[in-house]
């Protein structure tokens, strides 16, 4: 062959060569992150080529795809949408999925779950068509319709639990947003949507149940006594200084009551009647009598710095690693920089009902096929112990009389016992505080375990208190549960 064609040869050779390595790699390689790239077109259009699961409340359907006539072949439809937004989540062309189950569950949703594989391989083999796997959730329709009303226009959060179980009965978020506005085909009218509710100061698409933290106040005072019943030097008997005023060390910061004077007649209190009168002195004595350590130990142990899903990631609860004697003070009254989630509060009332044991808290209750065969189903499972029988059973006796004869008084519900615990946290300079409830019903045997915020006081604002402001919101939850 004549040198100069051979050499053309050989370099035509080496393109081919090139090209199909190239094109191989592509399509064997690089095709499943091209597929996956959020802007990938076609890959957006084919996700809506397949009906997606459905989300059901109490057996009845609250989301749902439908078919349409245009390009986008399925819609995501929202009933009583603004009920249960911060729970599903939306589906948008546009956005893709978020916050919601919508997002931490696609993968069930959209069928692409690994569990859903022989179900996407029959499914082809019979020409059936290809649908994502639905989902049942724990949460109680009456519950939340209760929770809903009982927040009214106040910004805050709700969250209701089995304490057996930990199954979530009910997470109310307010101010809440429609998803069907997201998930509509007009593409301008979602956008306009989603620049209301991205600028909204309100921000109304957070779920404050479990992705926003509070500083607990009072409520936090059910832990430190976890913490002070658990070492047995302690009891509910047990005497107390509950002086009007306490001196910090190493400071000339004070704490005081939330009434005038003393607790107790001369100054000292039992631990169950400083509970019950909420007494922030006897308190912030009593932390820095238990130590940093046992305080951090016994919130770790009530899930305080724990990453959890249920399956929507749960922001962290926390509290400071570290802490001097003045703020070890403050921090046993739910101040300084303790913060907990609504879900976590939840969770220690639910604990002390439990007789000690932290249950996992879980949001999907079943998930199935679309030939509605069971795929997964949760089992209850355990966190971990926060205190023992003896000492869970003390502080429920606490819990009840801080109800029936304390400030917790507007949470009581005729003819139940109920054990709870009130709060009225400081969060800035200038605003009114937090008004917080947490509990649980019947205390002798409960069934539901409750937690209540009403930011800046809502509609009481300054004059705001937690077993007037949280109380009655509790109760109405408690009581469809009941």
């Amino acid at each position: 062959m004549n040198p100069p064609i051979r050499h053309v040869a050989i370099v035509a050779s080496l393109l081919f060569a090139l090209l199909l390595g190239a094109t191989s790699w592509t399509s064997a390689i690089d095709a499943r992150a091209i597929n996956e790239k959020p802007n990938n077109r076609r890959t957006i259009l084919a996700s809506y080529n397949k009906e997606r699961g459905k989300i059901l409340v109490g057996g009845k359907v609250v989301v749902r795809s439908v078919p349409t006539k245009d390009e986008i072949r399925w819609k995501r439809v929202y009933t009583e949408p603004e009920l249960y937004a911060t729970v599903t989540g939306y589906n948008s062309f546009v956005y893709g999925n978020g916050a919601g189950l919508e997002s931490a569950a696609d993968p069930l949703l959209s069928g692409k779950a690994d569990q859903l594989f022989y179900g996407r391989v029959t499914d082809a083999l019979t020409g059936k068509r290809n649908r994502g796997a639905s989902l049942s959730l724990t949460i109680r329709p009456k519950m939340q319709q209760a929770a809903r009303e009982g927040l009214g226009n106040q910004k805050g959060a709700v969250v209701a639990l089995d304490p057996k179980t930990g199954a979530i009965l009910a997470m109310y978020s307010n101010p809440t947003y429609d998803p069907n506005t997201l998930s509509t085909h007009d593409l301008s009218s979602a956008q306009d949507a989603w620049e209301r509710l991205t600028t909204d100061a309100d921000q109304p698409m957070l779920n404050r149940a479990i992705s926003r933290t509070y500083p607990p106040g009072s409520t936090f005072k059910v832990v430190t006594s976890a913490a002070a019943l658990e070492g047995g030097t302690y009891s509910k008997d047990s005497q107390i200084p509950g002086p009007a005023v306490l001196k910090l060390p190493q400071t000339t910061s004070t704490i005081a009551n939330s009434h005038p004077g003393p607790c107790g007649p001369s100054g000292t209190v039992s631990l169950l009647a400083a509970l019950e009168q909420s007494c922030n002195t006897a308190y912030g004595w009593l932390g820095m009598k238990i130590g940093a350590d046992g305080l951090r130990d016994t919130a770790g142990a009530f899930g305080f710095g724990q990453e959890m899903s249920i399956p929507m990631a749960v922001a962290p609860s926390r509290f400071p690693d570290e802490v001097d004697p003045p703020g070890l003070a403050k921090s046993a009254i739910g101040q300084q920089d303790v913060a907990a989630t609504p879900l976590e509060m939840a969770m220690v009332a639910a604990a002390v009902g439990n007789k000690g044991t932290v249950m996992k808290p879980y949001l999907v209750r079943s998930v199935r096929g679309s030939d509605l065969s069971v795929i997964d189903e949760t089992k209850p499972d355990e966190l971990g112990r926060a205190m023992d029988e003896g000492a869970a059973s003390q502080l429920g006796e606490m819990m009840t009389a801080v109800v029936r004869s304390g400030t917790g008084g507007p949470a009581g519900i005729p003819g139940v016992s109920v054990a709870g615990k009130t709060g009225t946290a400081q969060h800035a300079p200038g605003k009114p505080p937090h008004a917080w409830f947490i509990g649980y019903a019947p205390a002798e045997d409960p069934k539901v375990a409750v937690a209540v915020v009403v930011e800046s006081g809502g509609n009481a604002g300054s004059e705001a208190y937690g077993g007037t402001v949280a109380g009655p919101i509790s109760k109405k939850v408690m009581e469809a549960a009941l």
